[in-house]
């Protein structure tokens, strides 16, 4: 198990990327976060098996439909040992 702090720049606000990301993340078994930034950025915290991290990313990079990804900057962390995967709402910003 791998945690992984990445965070997604672009146009990524507005465009159901924490929605697809959670989905995306349930259908490879990773359990983590995501959220909105105030800079406009999304932020995702990511534990799962490397090989199911490592498909989780190429997916970031693309996002949903309509998102426009310019950057993804990842870095490891210490597992926090997630249960699932959530969103997390406006107004939980740390």
């Amino acid at each position: 198990m791998k945690h992984l702090d990445i965070t997604v720049k672009g146009k990524v606000q507005g465009v159901f990327y924490r929605a697809a990301t959670k989905a995306v993340a349930d259908q490879l078994g990773i359990r983590g976060t995501v959220k909105n930034q105030p800079d406009g950025d999304v932020f995702i915290e990511a534990e799962g098996e490397p090989a199911m991290l490592d498909m989780f990313l190429d997916w970031c990079h693309e996002g949903p439909q309509d998102a426009e990804v310019t950057t993804v900057e990842t870095n490891e962390g210490e597992l926090k040992n997630y249960r699932n995967f959530e969103v997390l709402k406006r107004g939980l910003f740390k």
